[in-house]
């Protein structure tokens, strides 16, 4: 059996692999990559890029639709679905193609193919003949959609979102299992492209909403346009044809039973560590399979191994992805040494209409908290430049610490929140006050005005005295 030796091994080629990859050798370290799939990384094969590429073509007929409420009258819509396809996997391709040739410019040397699994903590086995022997291990191997088995047991038409990005037209139907962010996006552009969809949601939220007042203005809007059947769940799929026929089962039991062309699971993705062999690293595992690791670091307990990306089921996002990514390989490439790397502060877009965000701490976490935090927001409803784009929908929170006026985070749906996030994100990580937010430029007319009014709510409430702190429970004997 040959052996290699080198520094730092990285299992998957995807961005947190890439990204471990080139911390290592900018380390001066001899680092290998090992994938056992096709090069190109999920968001460039079959998440981010292709995704936005639907969802613009869906924004494109709306744009169509809405036109009338202006006063512009565009005559009939017709979507050519195979043109809107053809584009989306085209533009894919040149995006997957920027990829292949990074990869393509690293050392033949470095790039291992095969399936790596564990024999020891810092050694790795590939196929029957190839061994690795490394100072320290990256495992960024990504994440699988989740696809129940008792849904794939319907046949090829039950799929997962990898799969639409390689229609070559468009079907007639689709349920969307899911009212995450895959389920969101891929199902509202769907519906605007003239596929006749159902989100089935077997809760009552939508994407990353946890506060429930932004909440009930997304799932306002999202349900004057989708067909969206919360608190509903999936009782059973079946060949029909050469479709579907899912059955489904609401809060009230009543079942409904509908044919659909295709069943798309978004319930989901599972990291990716099985197969890996961990039982013969020693670490301590997870409940789901992940090793436990500290996540400044991304040392897996005290070992030579580390973990990034969706693998380590954190925060599955590209930006994260890449982060966690240099953190990891840095760290592998000076292990025993070891340092915090930076986390920046949370940001999650979801790319529906109205869009999502979500910044900071989020509701739920700062309700979980002890300490009182002071909130203030804005309806979009009649927002100057929302209403003259006639994208008056949606609302935004913002949260803010008493006594220091720091700012801690926001929830939004609403117009232009991927760029409302990313100031709100930039005045999080910055540790801004409220006040300090308030005295920044804003220009008219813009959405961000919006934006404003929330922090102008918010800097009032925090002059109010805060409510009384929560009561902790006595935990003592008796009691």
């Amino acid at each position: 059996m040959e052996t290699i030796q080198c520094d730092v091994a990285v299992i998957g080629a995807g961005t947190a692999g890439l990204s471990a990859y080139r911390a290592a050798r900018n380390a001066g370290k001899r680092a290998v990559l090992i994938e056992d799939g096709p090069h190109g990384t999920t968001c460039a094969r079959v998440g981010c890029m292709p995704s936005k590429l639907l969802i613009a073509a869906a924004e494109a007929a709306q744009a169509v639709r809405e036109a009338p409420g202006f006063g512009v009258q565009p005559g009939g819509l017709q979507v050519d679905s195979k043109a809107v396809m053809q584009r989306v996997r085209s533009e894919r391709d040149r995006f997957v193609g920027f990829v292949l040739e990074n990869v393509a410019a690293m050392p033949a040397a470095d790039k291992l193919h095969g399936h790596a699994r564990f024999t020891a903590p810092n050694r790795l086995q590939i196929g029957a003949n190839l061994e690795v022997a490394a100072r320290a291990v990256v495992i960024a191997t990504g994440s699988t959609p989740d696809i129940p088995s008792e849904w794939a047991a319907a046949g090829p038409r039950v799929i997962s979102s990898d799969a639409v990005f390689e229609w070559t037209d468009l079907p007639r139907s689709v349920a969307v299992i899911g009212a995450g962010v895959i389920g969101l996006e891929l199902g509202q552009a769907l519906h605007r492209l003239g596929v006749r969809v159902a989100i089935i949601a077997r809760g009552g939220s939508v994407a990353q909403l946890k506060d429930p007042h932004i909440l009930a203005a997304a799932t306002q809007a999202l349900g004057e346009e989708l067909d969206i059947r919360f608190r509903t769940e999936v009782a059973g799929i079946e060949r029909h044809g050469e479709g579907l026929e899912l059955r489904t089962r609401n809060a009230a039991g009543e079942e409904r039973v509908e044919q659909f062309d295709y069943v798309l699971a978004a319930t989901g993705r599972t990291p990716r560590v099985s197969g890996l062999g961990l039982d013969r690293t020693g670490l301590a595992l997870e409940k789901n399979g992940v090793p436990k690791f500290d996540r400044h670091t991304l040392q897996c307990g005290d070992s030579c191994i580390f973990i990034a990306g969706d693998a380590s089921a954190d925060i599955p996002l590209l930006p994260e992805a890449a982060d966690q990514g240099k953190i990891a390989g840095a760290n592998a490439a000076t292990y025993p040494e070891v340092q915090p790397g930076l986390r920046r502060s949370p940001l999650a877009i979801t790319f529906s209409e109205p869009q999502i965000a979500t910044v900071g701490l989020g509701y739920q976490e700062l309700m979980n908290g002890r300490e009182p935090f002071a909130i203030g927001e804005v309806s979009f409803a009649d927002q100057g430049r929302s209403r003259v784009m006639r994208q008056n929908k949606g609302m935004l929170r913002v949260y803010a610490a008493y006594g220091s006026g720091r700012f801690l985070g926001a929830e939004m749906a609403g117009p232009r929140a991927e760029h409302i996030g990313h100031l709100l994100a930039w005045a999080h990580q910055a540790r801004m006050t409220v006040e300090q937010m308030l005295e920044m430029p804003f220009y008219h007319p813009v959405v961000e005005e919006g934006l404003r009014t929330a922090l102008r709510d918010l800097a009032k409430a925090l002059q109010k005295p805060p409510p009384p702190p929560k009561p902790v429970q006595d935990c003592t004997p008796g009691c």
